[in-house]
């Protein structure tokens, strides 16, 4: 190599704050966006573990058609009055439809009330209300079928948003035992502990299982609301997240095994080996995050909005 030749500098990067600040959007806005795959983001290659955005990804975006207005519109998530009002209908029907699962939540926060608010992407709404095979949904009569469901207390809010939620965490994944992981964040640890025998391997998926969304500091009542959420409570829900589980650690242990302890030495009887080099004992199972908690906690949940 040449003495003059000059080594090329590592392609920029923004931490995501800088990032936002660059497109023009709000932290949420871009947090949503990254959500939703608009923005697309590469490993932290700094150990910081995070993600970050490459100055040519900002690039594109600014080049886009009706750039910042468009991308900010793209994301905005509006609530029940609001998306009730985009699609032209009243707030109950709004709230019908999505207890069906016929408009999925994006997003969620808690209000004062420690109640649950469910946000909708606009865009969606938009589109759902613009499709002539919606019109009998929107105006007509529900179906008795829907109407006797709904009676009974359906509400797929929680179960769609947690569809989409896993299919941002997915995106995200870079290793077979990080969607494992992925999977794993929305099974109680009961089921996972069923699915997963082996203590090593299930350490390994729980190492890479996301938390629930940041509701509240660990441990208030908040934080519980946002587990019990997070968590899959209708079996088949259950059962599909179980069996993709079960595939999920097959395809991980095939790209690379669990790490292990080394295999203790044979010693002789008369001299066991040092504590410092024996092998640890197996991981212990975490705590339960939702199906033991509530079973001790047996407190209701409240109500979404």
């Amino acid at each position: 190599m040449s003495g003059n030749t000059v080594a090329a500098p590592r392609q920029l990067t923004y931490a995501p704050s800088r990032a936002a600040r660059e497109l023009g959007l709000k932290r949420g806005e871009f947090d949503l966006a990254v959500h939703l795959g608009r923005i697309r983001t590469v490993p932290d290659e700094g150990g910081g573990g995070g993600r970050r955005v490459d100055r040519a990804e900002i690039e594109r975006l600014r080049g886009q058609d009706g750039f910042p207005e468009s991308l900010r519109e793209s994301v905005r998530a509006v609530g029940t009055t609001q998306g009730a009002a985009l699609m032209e209908v009243p707030p109950t029907r709004f709230t019908r439809l999505a207890r069906l699962g016929l408009v999925v939540p994006v997003n969620l926060y808690l209000n004062r009330y420690r109640a649950v608010v469910w946000l909708y992407l606009a865009e969606e709404l938009r589109q759902f209300a613009a499709d002539e095979r919606n019109s009998l949904l929107l105006t007509g009569r529900t179906p008795e079928a829907l109407r006797d469901r709904l009676g009974e207390g359906l509400d797929l809010r929680g179960r769609t948003w947690r569809g989409r939620h896993l299919g941002f965490l997915l995106r995200q994944a870079g290793d077979p035992w990080e969607r494992a992981g992925a999977v794993a964040a929305f099974l109680d640890p009961v089921h996972i502990a069923d699915v997963v025998e082996d203590p090593y391997e299930r350490a390994h998926v729980n190492r890479f299982r996301p938390g629930p969304p940041a509701l509240g500091a660990p441990g208030s009542p908040s934080a519980d609301l946002a587990e019990r959420i997070m968590t899959a409570d209708d079996p088949d829900e259950i059962g599909r997240l179980r069996s993709d589980l079960a595939r999920a650690v097959r395809e991980a242990r095939a790209h690379r095994p669990a790490p292990r302890p080394a295999p203790r030495h044979a010693t002789p009887a008369s001299h066991p080996a040092p504590a410092a080099h024996r092998a640890p004992p197996a991981p212990q199972q975490e705590p339960s995050r939702g199906l033991l908690g509530r079973l001790l906690r047996r407190s209701p949940r409240p109500a979404g909005h």
